[in-house]
């Protein structure tokens, strides 16, 4: 089943970030919690950690895109 993976909210006072860098590549296999990119905030570099097990199929936003959160950002094979 595919699962749309959505930015999560890196803080209390962030709703936009730029993605830093992809940790997965398309086609591994992540488990819960495993991190899948980096994002910047403007004080600080986050960890945004996959929230299901299973195959990464698609990254659907860039490195240095602005991302909202509640974007879909990756599409997963559970």
């Amino acid at each position: 089943m595919k699962t749309s993976v959505k930015m999560p909210r890196v803080a209390d006072t962030v709703d936009e970030v730029v993605i830093a860098e992809w940790l997965v590549e398309v086609g591994a296999r992540v488990e819960i919690g495993d991190v899948l990119m980096n994002v910047e905030t403007d004080k600080a570099v986050v960890e945004v950690p996959s929230p299901v097990s299973g195959v990464l199929l698609a990254q659907l936003v860039a490195v240095d895109d602005e991302v909202v959160t509640g974007t879909p950002i990756a599409q997963l094979e559970t």
